[in-house]
Formats: structure tokens, C-alpha cells, sequence
């Protein structure tokens, strides 16, 4: 059996809307005139639905094709009062004209228009304004909505990427061989051993307490990855080396929070952790155009858990959340045995 089609609410509150306003007019007139036609009112009620109908959903295609929706009040404005005086110019002409046929005056339509003009064109301006009005309005409130949803996902997703972090520095690998290390240091190198207890202290502090649905200025982010790079040297020693590149006229821009410090975990735990040598790992951060490039390098292979981890999929969501599409996050594997990692941001 076919499914019965139904109107959508848009079309649904076209026709109710413009046919109660019809109604009503019909009524004012019963109301004024002592000459009231039925048979004159009945096509009179067609003929307003219809041309009311036909006016403004012709605004709603031009202004969707022109994007109208996604203006700003300044700029909409300047675009809705000749766009109002425009409708209500055609629905004057498309009133007189129905009158003037029907009517059989004796003047010319031009004279009949300059006499009876001016009330179709008053009623059509306030009617058209009202209705260009709701009609962004409709909108606007549900691009409101749409942001409302997509912030609280990105608090959400702020909430997912603290716990994910907090669990990695909190993972018993991590957590009880930078404890040991601490350990081993305190009768070798007091001071080195207090270094290391505020290093992880702060790696928990940033893990517990850093909100992460707020960009964050380049060079904090580097101090939070410096000093867990730091802690994690005491573990792997020579067999982590690090290498920066970064333009120093960016350490002030935002970026996403625990973006590079996500990338680096990985990085660690599927490259450096992995490999009886270690290796290298390259962090660079370069302008190229309008666009910011974070990435990360290390040696290793592209598994296929590599890239599908909560952290790396939790940080495609909040770029995506974050930037409305315009980032990007991709990791691929280079010849020689080396992963790379880019995040894209606007600059």
C-alpha cells in the first residue's frame, strides 16, 4: 500500500495562515458594505489565498537561493525593506487589477490606481512585513536551536576528551612507571624527582580541572606538552627524542585544547612505546594561507586501532563541533616507517 502524502508545515501554515487572513478581510467587508456579494466574496477569498500563496513563497525560493537565512540582522534589513515594498507592490497591482476587471469602471486602470491604490498597498505592506518577519524569525530561532545543540555537544565532547585524558595519565602503565621513576630519582637527584612530582602533578590538574570547549592560546598548549614529553623521557630516556617546529608568530593563536597533546599520546603509544630504538618525534605548527597546520610525526606503522582510538575520534568531533566543518584531521602513513598526524584549522 502507497503511503498518503502529506503537506509539510510550512505549506500547512501557508494555507491556514493566508486563509484565515483572507477570511477575515471577507469579513471586514460583509461587515462595511451594505452590497455584500457572496458569489463576489467566494472568488475574492480564492484569489487572496492564491496570489498570497504565490507571492511569498516566491520570496522564501529567492531568499533561500540567495542565503538570506544565514544573514545578519544589519545585513538582512538593509535587504527586507525593498524586498517588503517589492511584494507590496505586487500584491497592489494584483488587488486593483482583480477589482478593476470585475468592476467595469470607466476610468483608465492608471486613474483607477492612482484613486484606490493606496489602501491594497497600506494592507500589503503590513501584511508581507509580518510575514517576511515570522518567516526569518522561524529561522533565526532555528539556527539558535541548531547552535544550542551543537554547544551542548561540544560540552559534552569537552567532558569525554577530560575523562580520556585523565585516564591516560592515569593509565597503570603510565601512573606507576613515573611513580617508580620518581622513586629511583630521589636518592640520585632530589631536585630532579621533585621536577618529576610537579610535572605529573600538573599533567592531573590539567586532566581534572582544564575546561576543553574553549580554544586555548598555541604556546599553552606546548607548555602542557612539553612537561608531559618531559615525564614521559624519564621513562623511555634516549629512545624519546623530540624535535619542534614552530613559527614563533603563532605561539598567541587559538587551537583546539588537548589537540597536540592528543596527538602526541598517540604518537607515544603507537610509535615510541612500540619500537626497541624509539625514535624521533616531530612536532610542527606552520600558517599556510588561511589555514593552521598541527602535526606530529613519529616513527612506527598505521595500524588500524591507530587512528579509531576515543581520543582521536572525540578530537575529529570537536573540530568538526567547533569549527562548523571548516577543520580538518587526517593521519597517514609516510614511507621509511613514519606516521604523520595533521589537524587544519582557520586561522
Amino acid at each position: 500500500m502507497k503511503k498518503q502524502a502529506h503537506l509539510s508545515p510550512y505549506w500547512q501554515c501557508q494555507l491556514a495562515g493566508w486563509t484565515i487572513t483572507a477570511l477575515y478581510w471577507e469579513v471586514d467587508a460583509f461587515v462595511r458594505s451594505p452590497t455584500f456579494s457572496y458569489a463576489f466574496a467566494a472568488l475574492n477569498l480564492v484569489a487572496d489565498i492564491g496570489i498570497n500563496l504565490l507571492l511569498t513563497d516566491a520570496y522564501r525560493r529567492f531568499a533561500l537561493q540567495q542565503g538570506w537565512q544565514r544573514l545578519r540582522p544589519r545585513e538582512l534589513a538593509a535587504r527586507l525593506i525593498p524586498a517588503v515594498m517589492i511584494l507590496a507592490i505586487c500584491f497592489t497591482l494584483a488587488v486593483t487589477l482583480r477589482f478593476y476587471r470585475w468592476g467595469h469602471y470607466p476610468l483608465s486602470y492608471l486613474q483607477y490606481l492612482h484613486n484606490s491604490g493606496w489602501v491594497p498597498f497600506t494592507t500589503g505592506v503590513r501584511t508581507m512585513a509580518v510575514w517576511v518577519l515570522a518567516w526569518h524569525l522561524y529561522h533565526y530561532a532555528q539556527q539558535r536551536n541548531a547552535a544550542t545543540r551543537e554547544n551542548a555537544r561540544l560540552q559534552v565532547l569537552a567532558r569525554e576528551i577530560q575523562l580520556y585524558n585523565l585516564s591516560a595519565q592515569l593509565n597503570p602503565h603510565f601512573f606507576f612507571n613515573s611513580l617508580n621513576n620518581i622513586k629511583s630519582l630521589v636518592p640520585e637527584d632530589p631536585a630532579l624527582a621533585r621536577r618529576a612530582i610537579d610535572l605529573l602533578s600538573d599533567l592531573l590538574r590539567n586532566a581534572l580541572y582544564k575546561r576543553s570547549d574553549q580554544l586555548v592560546p598555541l604556546h599553552e598548549e606546548m607548555s602542557l606538552v612539553s612537561d608531559y614529553l618531559e615525564l614521559e623521557k624519564l621513562r623511555f630516556e634516549d629512545r624519546l627524542q623530540v624535535d619542534l617546529h614552530i613559527d614563533p608568530a603563532l605561539t598567541g593563536i587559538g587551537i583546539p585544547p588537548l589537540s597536540i597533546q592528543a596527538l602526541v599520546e598517540n604518537a607515544i603509544k603507537h610509535g615510541i612505546d612500540h619500537s626497541m630504538e624509539g625514535g624521533c618525534i616531530v612536532i610542527t605548527v606552520t600558517k599556510e594561507g588561511t589555514h593552521i597546520h598541527l602535526s606530529v610525526q613519529n616513527p612506527g606503522t598505521l595500524a588500524s586501532s591507530h587512528s579509531k582510538g576515543l581520543g582521536l575520534r572525540n578530537l575529529r568531533e570537536r573540530l568538526q563541533l567547533q569549527f562548523q566543518g571548516r577543520a580538518a584531521f587526517q593521519i597517514r602513513e609516510l614511507p621509511e616507517a613514519q606516521v604523520l598526524s595533521v589537524i587544519t584549522i582557520p586561522a
